[in-house]
């Protein structure tokens, strides 16, 4: 089905851009690009909901690891949401 390959493709492409994300903060002169700018406009609404609840540990945080993983289950839910009604 048409819709199944919409939504897979939507939520692979927001997990990658998690990813890219993720990984540029490792990198601050990245974080100031323009894709950089762009992807913290899209990926910190979600991310900074988990940041809310899951305090660092250390000097690491791990609510981004916690976020991939709900966007998976999130995921899982749409699928059976649409089967139900397709």
């Amino acid at each position: 089905m048409i819709l199944f390959s919409i939504v897979s493709t939507a939520f692979l492409v927001y997990r990658f851009m998690l990813i890219g994300y993720i990984l540029m903060s490792w990198v601050p002169a990245l974080q100031e690009s323009a894709v950089g700018r762009f992807l913290e406009k899209v990926c910190e609404p979600y991310l900074g909901f988990f940041r809310k609840f899951i305090p660092p540990i250390g000097m690491i945080d791990i609510s981004p690891i916690v976020g991939l993983f709900a966007l998976v289950f999130i995921e899982r839910g749409v699928y059976s949401v649409l089967a139900f009604f397709l």
